[in-house]
């Protein structure tokens, strides 16, 4: 299970709530109708909870602090703007929102400096932000890191020419497409491909009708079949809370852990369930303000380290 890691690192917010900037384009963010203060008081409680049962579960986890400047409300979700990769290398990324670009920071590095882990940054392509070309890191694209295939829904957020530059970088192949979801009457893209799909080493879930176009459907299929023995469809309400936002990890003990937020695992079959126990253990905890209010789950908030 190399392509899988038991060390993941996490930010704990300073003062989470809505980001106005992304809500833009991300349909999954709600009005939920409560104070600043009110959000960020549940979300910390959702926050720390999360990392207990990880490391309960035998997951080493690497929490930075954010600090009150610069203001990042959405500091949360690191993996959109870093990524790791064999031998501790790391990619970082452009951002659609402005506000968001300000969560590369330093303090990021030197906090896993301290836990053991020296950073080398060998891709940076946040030039791309002068040409409002983005490519969200591991929000934009799903990894098949054995396999060396590269998972990526087109977006504002995703651009084309970007995932094709990081392919060519890191000796990906692209499978690329469109993804989409109904949002007031409309089809509207989705913003992330982690919010509709996701591998693991030996099953796949993805959500396979938000993908309009037959032949990219198809191509779908055909590639994550070749090497996966079960394919678990999700539906678009599945989607909508966050079924496709997991992550498997491996503990202590390289058994495998697929990690989701309690919405995702609620909205589950039993044989969805079923199917995916019989590759992984499960492990689910609430997120719900965290998912309403930032528009991402479980898997948006953790940064896997190689």
């Amino acid at each position: 299970m190399n392509e899988l890691t038991n060390h993941v690192l996490m930010i704990r917010p300073f003062f989470f709530y809505k980001n106005e900037q992304t809500s833009v384009n991300n349909y999954f963010q709600y009005n939920t109708g409560l104070t600043n203060e009110q959000i960020n008081y549940l979300a910390l409680k959702e926050f720390d909870e999360f990392i207990k049962k990880l490391v309960d579960s035998g997951i080493r986890v690497t929490v930075g602090q954010d600090t009150k400047d610069p203001d990042t409300p959405d500091s949360i979700f690191p993996n959109n703007w870093l990524s790791f990769h064999k031998k501790n290398k790391a990619i970082i990324y452009p951002m659609y929102a402005k506000n968001r670009r300000k969560e590369r920071t330093d303090y990021v590095f030197n906090i896993l400096k301290k836990n053991g882990v020296e950073a080398e940054i060998i891709h940076d392509f946040t030039n791309y932000e002068n040409d409002n070309l983005f490519l969200e890191g591991t929000g934009s694209m799903v990894l098949d890191r054995v396999y060396k295939k590269c998972y990526a829904c087109l977006s504002e957020r995703t651009n084309k020419k970007l995932v094709v530059d990081f392919c060519n970088k890191m000796d990906y192949k692209p499978i690329l497409f469109r993804a989409y979801h109904t949002f007031s009457g409309k089809r509207l893209s989705i913003y992330h491909t982690n919010v509709m799909m996701s591998i693991g080493n030996k099953f796949a879930a993805i959500g396979l009708n938000s993908v309009d176009n037959i032949t990219e459907r198809e191509n779908l299929i055909n590639e994550l079949a070749k090497e996966r023995e079960d394919i678990i469809f999700l539906t678009e309400t599945q989607i909508k809370h966050f079924a496709g936002n997991m992550l498997l990890l491996k503990n202590l003990k390289e058994e495998p852990i697929l990690v989701m937020s309690s919405s995702a695992y609620n909205s589950l079959t039993k044989i969805q369930i079923k199917k995916i126990e019989n590759h992984s253990e499960i492990i689910h905890s609430s997120l719900n303000t965290i998912e309403s209010v930032g528009g991402g789950s479980a898997r948006c908030m953790l940064a896997e380290i190689f």
